[in-house]
């Protein structure tokens, strides 16, 4: 696989707790510079990697309900909203773990389908966080039944935060279990250019890193 063929589906990630403003202006710098599909930052960056990304084709992401999913849906909603007033082009929205545990599907079908269908008026892209490590195979299943439902634009495999990250095989699973219109984001451990081939070769469309420089074969340096 080309290397071009990876960086065009890398989402440069930071979502560290110490992430500052100087640590995002370098991540845009390094997607501008590499052509990266995109950047994803903590909500509070958003307004400001906007204009560190103006004029560029690289794609805006963040994360809401970030990392553990259970805050209450209006909340989420409200979050999702002002995160593309912001700026962003795609929200990976976490899946409410604590209603799809407790049997309230509606809920958590309610909670993204109110956030597909905004993001998708105002011309966004919504990818589902079902963090794969902490379900069955079953449990899988119907949460790709939800993300059918809602229409979302992707599934994401997982936070990175909780569980288990991305597998050769879930990406396999989700892929089976998912219609072609919907893409999937493999996510969570991914930090050497084998795995992220391999990721892609099982069907993932996006690769959510923060090893991406590496992945590409550039030399790191810290902030």
């Amino acid at each position: 696989m080309e290397t071009k063929d990876i960086i065009s589906r890398i989402d440069h990630t930071l979502l560290k707790p110490d992430t500052t403003t100087e640590k995002v202006k370098a991540l845009c710098a390094e997607a501008i510079e590499h052509g990266f599909a995109a950047v994803c930052v903590p909500p509070y960056f958003v307004s400001q990697a906007q204009q560190f990304l103006e004029d560029t084709k690289v794609k805006l992401v963040t994360v809401i309900g970030f990392p553990l999913g259970y805050t209450h849906s209006l909340i989420k909603v409200e979050e999702g909203k002002r995160a593309m007033e912001d700026g962003a082009d795609e929200v990976d929205v976490v899946m409410n773990l604590s209603a799809f545990f407790s049997g309230n599907d509606n809920e958590v079908l309610k909670e993204i389908q109110s956030i597909t269908q905004l993001a998708h008026l105002k011309g966004k892209q919504v990818k589902f966080i079902i963090e794969t490590g902490l379900l069955s195979n079953n449990e899988i299943r119907k949460a790709c039944s939800i993300a059918i439902k809602a229409e979302v634009d992707y599934v994401k495999t997982s936070t990175g935060f909780s569980g288990e990250g991305a597998t050769v095989e879930m990406v396999q699973l989700l892929r089976d279990l998912l219609p072609k219109k919907i893409k999937i984001k493999a996510s969570g451990g991914i930090k050497t250019r084998e795995q992220a081939e391999a990721m892609i070769a099982a069907g993932a469309d996006r690769i959510g890193t923060s090893s991406s420089l590496q992945i590409v074969g550039e030399p790191v340096t810290s902030v």
